[in-house]
């Protein structure tokens, strides 16, 4: 960064000052003085050629130009950002700054009552009622008007429990019942429910969502419902295999509460039909006597997103749609059931206007295969019950954006995040944008410690009074650097498509076949022999230098005299050269040992050696695999699983740029601060006192070909802080989900033998069964590099790795990473007995003599070999 410039007054003096932030903002140089003017002056003058709308019912708004035009590079705005923070700051900042959760919710329209549009089609107030009330209101209407008077029976959110659902005795009050929805109760038991519903005889429609029946994905349950209910057409919002007019006639909105339809209803209602919405409803088979030409002729707008409709071809559906002649509007995923190109779908139904919004002859001009431009946004569920604090937190990712601080000498380890203000946060995306934002630090001292964040917004076409101003949210991100995939993060993309690649990915995984390697006697030789009586050490480790004290191991301060260089610094043929190493030095790192000590790359040798093997959890090279883990996503969202993921960045320790989320849009953008893997949480690990905990062991490493591995016979244990919780405010709080606090928090160091005298008798276990899993997973570990990657191998390499290691609930070990040259001070610093291998005390001062006397002299004091 040049000199600081005190009090920044001249233009010139700001160019200079700024002049790397003014290229990397992509401004063109034509509007570099005006924007110098404007933040010198603090002009904010975007009211005067804007004007916020509000869109999508108040769920969205968007930007649109007041004034009569505006040319391309014209202009340049300032826009202020409205909340400033840190990743881990979020939710405290919220919760404690007075009214930044309220602007926050304003701006990010989740402010709103989420049951404000939800109205009671009999102007009653069932949320004043319980269940018994609700049931015995409906069950006098029944003794007084008969016993169709009561067909459809909602008793949503009302604490309803598996006994309490027995003892309304529903079945007997309304057997002729045609659609029962009991959403958001406690129903839990699935023989009580399938008794229940099994007495309905001419139930169409059952709702049991945001039940914790629902959460185990029981396939059994819906298999009996459909075997016990002939005429069952929707369950849980998805058409069953059995649909037909009814469920047609419910998704066209002819039936609903007041008018449930029934055996007495004309079957020519649905002749009738112009728009019929059957996204996500799970639909296999599109082409049924139901929803046909014959049946709907009228019909001129049809929506099928998010369906798998794989019991259909290609071809059959879209002649069967053909047939459909008043069909002018079709929206539908694409790539999907319908094929991949845009073109050909518009050419086999020659009707249509409007393919997924977007006029048919544009995209015709256009040539495009893959119309994306009109995908639905994604706004988050607003729940009752939820503070602004959690809503905010949801839906702030749809509304980020990021930037990291550098000076000359280091980058900051961890992202600033910001929000833009209204008239900022209102520009929506397009693939076509007509506006450029971007983020600028501006420095009126000259020096990083008076900058202050603005985002500013020019125009990159000339736009119209009237037009909607829009960015493109994935600027400079093309599909090679999976542009259709990152749009998810803002958009509902095709579910099915993104679920058909995850399958793809998943049965390649799982062709994967491993032989264990043969545990080999020790082919390795000491260093020391007749003529050679010391070995010279190198070392750039003060624990090493301070207590490697063995007599045969002599320190010296030149690496070049060594035998043995021992450094946390990469040795390439750069630093060899630097420092004049030579080949015959043995050095404390193996070629290509990258393969296990980056996180991406560990997963990508573990999974081409074992597959999905059940200590590895399932684990995703965002840059690579975000199709996948999409897919991954919305499979566990479709069968209820849990969906819980922790993102780490491929080469950082001490967890920095590390988090914890359950929510898909988060994922996608902590991309945009570097290379991470995306990898599922260990939601129920095993806990200690109600902590959560993970295990550090030390390999060490004497040869790969053939593979010679030891444990040392010490490993301790890292303790959280805080008492484990999966609440969604917890997820920021790193004492409760992280267990390194050497840097951070406060340290617990607890003795090995005490830990694992208290933890087996907390979980009534034997410790020496958990080692031994932990043992064979990781040697499975290094047979997997010593597989896939043969030319790790070199005779004149020795290492140490630190492994950790955490235990699900069921005290079965998971990986969690490798780590090159680990920090061993607890081991150094405390005498442990040792509760593996062949006991005694170990003493910390000679932690690395018996290290190194393992590698280099081929001793076994203290170590076991694996």
């Amino acid at each position: 960064m040049p000199a600081a410039v005190a009090g920044i007054e001249k233009f010139e003096d700001f160019a200079k000052v700024h002049g790397v932030l003014l290229a990397a903002s992509g401004l063109p140089q034509a509007l570099h003085r005006k924007l110098f003017q404007k933040l010198y002056s603090e002009t904010f003058d975007g009211g005067n050629h804007f004007q916020v709308e509000s869109v999508e019912e108040g769920r969205q708004r968007r930007l649109v130009l007041t004034e009569d035009s505006l040319g391309k590079d014209s202009d340049v705005f300032l826009v202020d950002h409205a909340w400033t923070f840190r990743l881990s700051d979020a939710y405290k900042q919220l919760q404690e700054v007075p009214g930044l959760a309220e602007r926050m919710a304003s701006l990010m329209c989740v402010d709103i009552d989420s049951n404000s549009e939800a109205e009671e089609p009999d102007g009653s107030d069932d949320a004043k009622l319980s269940a018994m009330e609700i049931v015995e209101r409906e069950f006098c209407k029944v003794k007084e008007e008969g016993i169709d008077s009561v067909l459809w029976l909602e008793l949503e959110d009302l604490e309803i429990d598996d006994a309490m659902l027995v003892s309304l005795d529903l079945p007997s009050k309304f057997p002729h019942l045609l659609a029962l929805s009991l959403r958001g109760n406690k129903l839990m038991n699935s023989e009580i429910m399938a008794n229940v519903v099994a007495q309905f005889k001419s139930l169409k429609a059952l709702w049991l969502n945001y039940n914790p029946i629902l959460k185990a994905g029981d396939i059994d349950l819906e298999d009996s419902f459909l075997k016990n209910c002939p005429e069952l057409e929707i369950y849980n919002s998805r058409l069953t295999p059995k649909y037909g007019e009814w469920a047609l006639g419910f998704c066209g909105g002819l039936y609903e509460k007041d008018n449930p339809g029934g055996s007495y209803q004309s079957e020519q209602l649905l002749q009738s039909v112009i728009s019929l919405d059957l996204s996500n409803r799970c639909i296999r088979n599109l082409i049924t006597k139901a929803f046909s030409p014959l049946e709907m002729p009228v019909l001129s707008y049809l929506n099928l997103h998010r369906n798998p409709l794989n019991e259909n071809s290609v071809d059959e559906l879209l002649k069967y749609l053909r047939g459909f002649i008043n069909l002018t509007s079709l929206e539908v995923d694409i790539p999907g059931p319908l094929g991949d190109n845009a073109v050909d779908i518009i050419e086999a139904v020659p009707t249509l206007s409007l393919l997924n919004g977007v006029s048919t002859s544009k995209i015709l001009e256009s040539g495009k295969s893959i119309v994306d431009s009109m995908l639905k946004p994604r706004f988050i569920e607003l729940n009752d019950g939820e503070s602004l604090t959690d809503r905010v937190i949801n839906a702030m990712w749809l509304h980020l954006m990021t930037y990291r601080l550098a000076d000359e000498e280091k980058i900051d380890e961890t992202s600033v995040w910001y929000v833009m203000d209204e008239l900022g946060s209102a520009l929506r995306h397009s693939d076509e944008s007509n506006f450029r934002v971007s983020p600028f630090l501006y420095m009126p001292e000259g020096n990083l410690e008076s900058a202050v964040s603005y985002s500013i917004l020019w125009p990159t076409k000339n736009v119209q009074k009237g037009e909607e101003c829009t960015r493109d949210y994935l600027s400079g991100i093309s599909e090679e650097r999976q542009r259709s995939a990152r749009l998810t993060a803002w958009f509902h993309t095709p579910r099915d498509y993104f679920i058909r690649e995850y399958d793809k990915y998943i049965t390649k995984l799982n062709l994967a076949k491993f032989s264990p390697l043969p545990v080999l006697p020790s082919a390795s030789n000491s260093l020391l022999h007749s003529d050679r009586s010391v070995l010279h050490v190198y070392a750039d480790i003060p624990q090493v230098e301070e207590l490697l004290t063995r007599p045969e191991f002599v320190i010296t301060t030149e690496p070049k005299n060594a035998d043995i260089v021992w450094t946390s610094e990469q040795v390439d043929d750069e630093m060899k050269k630097a420092v004049g190493l030579n080949d015959q030095q043995y050095v404390n790192q193996f070629p290509f040992e990258a393969c296990i000590v980056m996180k991406h790359h560990l997963a990508e040798t573990v999974q081409k050696a074992h597959g999905t093997p059940e200590w590895l959890q399932p684990t995703y090279n965002l840059e690579t695999h975000l199709t996948q883990l999409v897919g991954d996503y919305h499979t566990r969202e479709r069968d209820g699983a849990d969906n819980l993921w922790i993102l780490k960045p491929w080469n950082m320790a001490r967890t920095i740029d590390t988090t914890v989320t359950q929510n898909l849009s988060a994922i996608i953008r902590l991309m945009e601060t570097g290379p991470k893997i995306c990898q599922k949480y260990i939601e129920h690990p095993a806990l200690f006192k109600g902590k959560k905990f993970d295990l550090r062991y030390i390999v060490l490493v004497r040869s790969m070909n053939p593979l010679e591995i030891f444990l040392t016979d010490v490993f301790w244990v890292r303790l959280a802080n805080n008492t484990y919780s999966l609440e969604q405010n917890s997820l920021f709080e790193y004492e409760t989900h992280f267990t390194v606090m050497n840097y951070r928090g406060k340290l617990n160091h607890m003795q090995t033998p005490e830990f694992v005298k208290e933890f087996e008798q907390e979980h009534h276990v034997q410790w020496s069964d958990i080692h031994q899993r932990i043992k064979k997973m990781i040697r499975s570990v290094f047979e997997s590099a010593a597989v896939v990657h043969p030319k790790m191998h070199s005779p004149t390499s020795r290492a140490m790795y630190g492994i950790d290691v955490m235990l699900d609930e069921q005290y079965k070990p998971k990986l969690l990473e490798v780590t090159y040259c680990p920090d061993c001070t607890r081991a150094c610093k405390y005498d442990m007995e040792a509760v593996t291998g062949g006991g005694g005390v170990v003493r910390g001062k000679d932690f690395y003599n018996y290290v190194f006397g393992c590698l280099f002299l081929n001793e076994t004091n203290h170590v076991s070999p694996l």
